[in-house]
């Protein structure tokens, strides 16, 4: 498993993270088994959400719960994972966000009941979750400060801002943001495509995030690229999905050539590009994890690179 550095920091992490959203319903020796699985192949971060899971009878947050109890039964020691979980989102029982919140007191409250639910004395980074229209910054980095100081909190980024939203948020708070979370994937490449078709009219040349991943690495923030394989949002996964014949043939091609799994291809894929990325995976199955992080060990040539961004339907000018 290679490691990068988190941010402009000397904190290295695995290239391949661990997202627990799934873990919300799942049995708990279920869980001690995914959290094994991933140390065993040597992954050693955690990202988490305080909204993930929604457990009937555990309720909202029930995947932070179970990740908890699963954590003090698997015998692993605190020190073989950094955690990092995320703030500002509500939902309602429908799963239907239904606000933000970015105020000082949420964010406070909200680490406290991460702790508490994950049975952990600290995060070794902490997210907002979505730009939140509402944002005081100047609130906002009172709960950082206030939480750095109480030891609960080490590092902070945020999640699915735009650069405009992390100027703002970074020019109110003394801790640099290492960290943005974002999606992107074989099917989800528009980070890469505006800068591609720069000077046309094409869709591609559409600038929807306002030059976020030059950006980022200019800025050297660490990019953690969540559901890389899903097309769309949350529309499903691409992987061996008769939609995508094209795309499933050229990841089979590569998998065949480097003996591992096409999840592992496209995982290669993403750290295949030099802003040297993260990738969240979020199963929860064993054998899924170690497929998918066979991938870390992959170098693509440029030109399977290529082949593959064709393959998943798109065009070079």
């Amino acid at each position: 498993m290679k490691a990068i550095k988190i941010g402009n920091t000397n904190w290295q992490a695995s290239n391949i993270a661990l997202g627990i959203m799934r873990m919300g319903t799942l049995e708990v020796s279920k869980a001690v088994d995914a959290l094994k699985a991933a140390h065993e192949v040597g992954i050693n971060f955690i990202d988490s959400a305080d909204i993930y899971g929604n457990d009937p009878q555990l309720g909202r947050g029930s995947s932070e719960i179970h990740f908890g109890e699963a954590f003090a039964q698997s015998g692993l020691a605190r020190s073989d994972f950094f955690i990092q979980s995320k703030v500002g989102l509500f939902a309602n029982q429908e799963n239907k966000i239904t606000r933000y919140d970015s105020s000082r007191d949420h964010i406070l409250k909200a680490v406290d009941g991460i702790l508490s639910r994950m049975k952990i004395d600290y995060l070794d980074s902490l997210l907002i979750h979505r730009p939140d229209p509402l944002m005081e910054p100047e609130e906002v980095a009172e709960a950082f400060d206030t939480l750095q100081t109480a030891g609960k909190v080490r590092h902070f980024g945020v999640s699915n801002f735009n650069p405009q939203q992390i100027e703002l948020l970074q020019s109110a708070v003394d801790q640099r943001l290492l960290i943005d979370q974002l999606q992107f994937g074989l099917k989800h490449t528009g980070m890469v495509d505006f800068p591609l078709h720069t000077n046309m009219t094409d869709d591609g040349s559409v600038n929807h995030d306002g030059g976020l991943l030059d950006y980022l690495r200019l800025k050297k923030m660490t990019v953690q690229t969540w559901s890389p394989f899903q097309y769309g949002t949350f529309a499903g996964t691409f992987i061996n999905n008769e939609k995508f014949p094209e795309l499933n043939a050229e990841l089979d091609k590569l998998a065949d050539k480097y003996d591992v799994s096409k999840n592992a291809i496209a995982v290669a894929w993403i750290l295949k590009h030099p802003a040297k990325m993260q990738v969240l995976i979020g199963t929860m199955n064993p054998q899924h994890i170690r497929d998918s992080a066979a991938g870390s060990d992959i170098t693509l040539t440029n030109q399977e690179w290529y082949d593959l961004y064709l393959a998943a339907g798109n065009t070079l000018p």
